[in-house]
């Protein structure tokens, strides 16, 4: 299934030493091997400008640009509010195989472009609202987003795109749940379109593609894209690098909820919202709320436009909804009018730069030959207490950048 690309046994600029690179013949077309049988066959040559060019071409394809009929055919299409075009861009932005990645550079690229146009000509109310919605799991999330969905569609005329991370098997990394099981009234909505995005293991929750997406579904013309977490690890810290609002579902527990929710990602949250706020519940959902009102008061609040706020809400209490919409959209109006929203989702596209660096690296790291057979080994030598995770870490720098 996978081939072994040696591209050098030289030292360049006496660093790095060995470079290999793995790639899956199922994913390579006619072009791509040839040009990996080419790099094979330079093997032994020193790790100069042409074996370099020779990486580049196995990883990136340069034989795409802005002009590909793929590109330009999906960008008219996805503009004029194709869900299919739609889907199949956020196909080639999660793609790992290079023809598809570039293209899919190229045409959030022309998205951008576009986007770029009605903003300057209709100002912020032309960008799409992005809201991230967190919480532990159990508090209701698919649920609060389907009420949410239906309160923006069927009672505001608003377009809506859900992004959902959905959580992964551990042992098959396929997806336990599925949009259909979780939001099926919504899933059948004309006006809505909900995208999974398996989270394959990931702790934090948050796929590399839910970026992507949420550009694309601001070209189709969606009004507001809620982005939803499994609610675990860092998940909280990655949405809020690519929304325009936080919100955190919480609990009608009393007492030991609000010792469990940490400060970090109550600090991050614009807006706190306890759930299930009805029936028995209800008291409790007073009570922590009142428990969170008084909390907020000693943080200090992430804007100087906006003090977190704590709301009830219901899905069998429509109004509570629709109080919660409101409240989002005065959060909204506010972080426009101070310019406090473009210059966040300017910051976020620099950290998102640098995300995707972060990624490429560690996956060549990972993928190296020396690397999947040595690292083995400093793990149990580390569960055997015979070696610190430092040096451990050192050591397997040390054999990627053939260094003793």
């Amino acid at each position: 299934m996978f081939r072994l690309v040696r591209l050098s046994d030289q030292i360049c600029s006496g660093v790095i030493r060995r470079l290999y690179v793995t790639q899956s013949t199922e994913t390579l077309t006619k072009p791509m091997k040839q040009q990996i049988d080419g790099v094979i066959k330079t093997a032994s040559t020193p790790f100069d400008d042409t074996a370099l060019a020779a990486y580049s071409r196995v990883h990136f394809d340069d034989s795409v640009n802005r002009d590909d009929p793929e590109v330009q055919r999906l960008k008219n299409e996805i503009m004029s509010g194709s869900r299919a075009a739609l889907a199949a861009g956020i196909t080639l932005v999660e793609s790992k195989n290079p023809t598809k990645r570039a293209r899919g550079n190229y045409l959030l690229s022309e998205i951008m472009t576009e986007e770029r146009k009605r903003y300057q000509k209709h100002g912020p109310n032309s960008l799409i609202f992005r809201i991230g919605i967190s919480g532990s799991p159990g508090v209701g999330k698919s649920s609060f987003i389907e009420a949410l969905g239906h309160e923006l569609t069927v009672n505001q005329g608003k377009k809506v795109a859900v992004l959902t991370v959905d959580p992964s098997s551990a042992t098959t990394g396929g997806s336990l749940l599925g949009d259909l099981t979780r939001m099926q009234n919504l899933s059948r909505n004309p006006m809505a379109y909900i995208r999974q995005s398996p989270t394959s293991g990931s702790l934090g929750g948050v796929t590399r593609g839910i970026h992507e997406s949420i550009i694309l579904c601001e070209g189709a013309g969606y009004d507001v894209v809620l982005i939803e977490t499994v609610g675990v690890g860092q998940s909280e810290v990655s949405v809020n690098d690519m929304c325009d609002m936080f919100c955190l579902l919480l609990s009608p527990a009393h007492g030991d909820e609000l010792q469990g929710v940490k400060r970090g990602i109550m600090e991050q949250s614009d807006l706190l919202i306890v759930t299930k706020s009805d029936g028995e519940l209800e008291s409790k959902a007073k009570l922590t709320a009142a428990e969170y009102i008084s909390a907020l008061k000693f943080m200090r609040p992430k804007s100087d436009f906006w003090r977190p706020k704590v709301m009830r809400a219901s899905i069998y209490k429509p109004d509570t909804i629709t109080e919660v919409c409101n409240t989002m959209y005065k959060f909204r109006e506010k972080s426009a009018a101070t310019g406090h929203l473009i210059s966040k989702r300017n910051m976020q596209m620099t950290t998102w730069m640098w995300n995707h660096v972060r990624d490429e690296i560690m996956n060549l790291f990972q993928r190296h030959p020396m690397i999947m057979s040595k690292a083995p080994q400093m793990e149990k030598k580390i569960r055997h207490g015979e070696v610190t995770p430092g040096f451990a870490a050192e050591s397997l720098l040390r054999t990627f950048f053939g260094l003793k």
